[in-house]
């Protein structure tokens, strides 16, 4: 595609984004695209031993702009608490602020369904601050309507219930950098719980076998949307 558009990448807590679309986010700053991650909140209630709540949150920002930077992208956090996120009209109109103020033309966020209250609300929030975001009848700090021209979902281990791949991209030139930017978080590399790298590397291999290429990740429409599946974002192909 010709014209530049702003993708934006919205997660619930630092990391996500990153590790859901990291590789397609890379593939269009490659691309000469505007790519931004913005984070509900830094994810910062589990915490290490060795670190308060405060201290990991500060730490999981430096890592999500660590890790953004290797992806040619910017970072935002903002300043909602894990595990407290709230469907309220202030959640909604900041949302929509920053959608007016940076004028993102598609974004990816979680898919609809989750083990994660977090994960559940953010396209629901999402999809509100779009439409306020849109509609001239809001006076938003004086800033000029705007409205997204798509959102998308992407796919999580805490996500997949009703999770089927619409979009298959692949990322097989965009891996090794994003498998770069998911080392720089403490929690992917040395989580006992739960094994993200690992994980997200096999995912990747995965859904590459069933594309035909080396890698993917894989992208849903919104239910009830206009489903065109492919191996492109359809009106933002590279």
């Amino acid at each position: 595609m010709s014209d530049k558009i702003h993708l934006m990448i919205v997660g619930a807590h630092c990391g996500d984004g990153e590790i859901q679309a990291g590789a397609i986010a890379h593939k269009y700053a490659k691309a000469g695209h505007e790519v931004t991650f913005l984070h509900l909140t830094a994810g910062e209630k589990g915490t290490p031993p060795h670190l308060s709540v405060e201290e990991y949150r500060i730490q999981k920002i430096n890592e999500a702009e660590k890790a953004a930077e290797i992806l040619g992208a910017k970072s935002i956090t903002l300043s909602y608490k894990d595990a407290e996120l709230k469907e309220d009209e202030e959640t909604v109109t900041e949302l929509a602020t920053i959608f007016r103020r940076l004028k993102p033309t598609l974004v990816i966020t979680h898919w609809e369904k989750s083990m994660h209250p977090d994960h559940a609300l953010c396209p629901r929030l999402v999809q509100a601050a779009w439409l306020k975001a849109a509609l001239p009848g809001f006076d938003i700090d004086g800033l000029p309507p705007h409205s997204l021209r798509r959102m998308l979902h992407s796919e999580n281990w805490e996500d997949m219930e009703g999770y089927v791949p619409d979009i298959y991209v692949d990322v097989t030139d965009e891996f090794d950098t994003y498998l770069e930017a998911l080392s720089q978080y403490w929690f992917i590399m040395n989580s006992t719980d739960f094994r993200y790298y690992d994980y997200y590397k096999a995912l990747g291999t995965m859904r590459g076998c069933l594309n035909r290429t080396t890698y993917a990740q894989t992208l849903k429409f919104p239910v009830g949307a206009n489903v065109r599946k492919g191996s492109n974002i359809p009106g933002f192909e590279l």
